[in-house]
């Protein structure tokens, strides 16, 4: 993965980082948000992508 499109989403709820991924920052300007499991609240959570 490249450093530039790499981008981190953190779970609304308990604010850990959680996942990676990569996202083309041209043409998405906006964050992104998705439901994801969480294996600190061990449920299905938002996560925000963070800086």
């Amino acid at each position: 993965m490249s450093q530039e499109n790499l981008i981190k989403f953190e779970c609304t709820v308990c604010h850990q980082i959680n996942y990676h991924s990569t996202k083309n920052k041209k043409n998405v300007k906006t964050r992104l948000e998705l439901k994801k499991y969480c294996k600190h609240c061990k449920k299905h959570t938002p996560h925000k992508e963070t800086k």
